[in-house]
């Protein structure tokens, strides 16, 4: 049995795990949704909550449960607090996966922080935008894209800017990857294609571990849970 813990993307809490968290104890694991501060978890001032806010809630999930043997799971935004997390405990760690987002490209140099704003920006935080669905995540109709618009919690500003570092203690930890085929994050890991280059020759060439692909878009723990666990056991050393 390994410990699944669950780290939403932007504007999600722990109930977008919730059938992804059933299918896994199903398959005998352990499965740990996390809401991070300011969406669904710790409530503070929005000028108040960092990176650290995110990296230590999920801290916290690993060591209050003093568990080992974790699959570390972040999605889009948070694979940056996934990684960091890694990165403090990584005697604890059996595999950080990465969903539809980016993974750390080197360490002893900060990475992962925004200098302007993808989306738009109120105060300190940043409401969710509907109109991103329409581009990255296509599968979402109907009543679940009317249950995830009403559900969606805005999402800290600093969580964007702000960028970590990693030690080289990282270089310890094991990585793979999940990519979503009607995503926004895929088309941009492709993009340096050299000529006659197939999809799975380029991510073989650019990341760090096994990877799968699910036909699904940026949420695939709502559109497809059961493949995502399937995907996510697969994937576990």
């Amino acid at each position: 049995m390994s410990n699944f813990i669950l780290v939403p993307g932007a504007w999600l809490g722990a109930w977008a795990w919730k059938d992804v968290a059933v299918s896994l104890e199903e398959r005998g694991h352990r499965a740990i949704p996390v809401s991070l501060t300011g969406m669904g978890g710790v409530v503070k001032p929005f000028e108040d909550i960092g990176l650290e806010d995110a990296i230590g809630d999920v801290l916290s999930a690993i060591e209050s449960g003093g568990l080992t043997d974790v699959v570390l799971v972040g999605h889009s935004f948070a694979c940056k607090v996934a990684a960091a997390a890694a990165d403090r405990v990584p005697d604890r760690i059996n595999t950080v996966i990465y969903l539809d987002g980016m993974a750390p490209a080197e360490t002893g140099e900060p990475q992962g922080g925004t200098e302007s704003d993808e989306f738009k920006v109120e105060g300190m935080k940043i409401p969710f935008p509907p109109e991103f669905l329409d581009e990255a995540a296509p599968d979402v109709r109907g009543s679940m894209r009317d249950m995830l618009v009403a559900k969606a919690e805005p999402c800290p500003v600093r969580y964007f800017r702000e960028a970590y570092t990693l030690s080289v203690g990282y270089d310890s930890v094991r990585e793979a990857f999940i990519y979503c085929l009607q995503g926004d994050t895929l088309p941009w890991l492709l993009s340096d294609r050299k000529e006659g280059e197939s999809d799975d020759a380029v991510l073989r060439r650019k990341l760090g571990g096994p990877f799968r692909m699910i036909d699904a878009g940026h949420y695939p723990m709502l559109t497809m849970p059961e493949a995502l666990a399937e995907a996510l056991v697969e994937l576990k050393k």
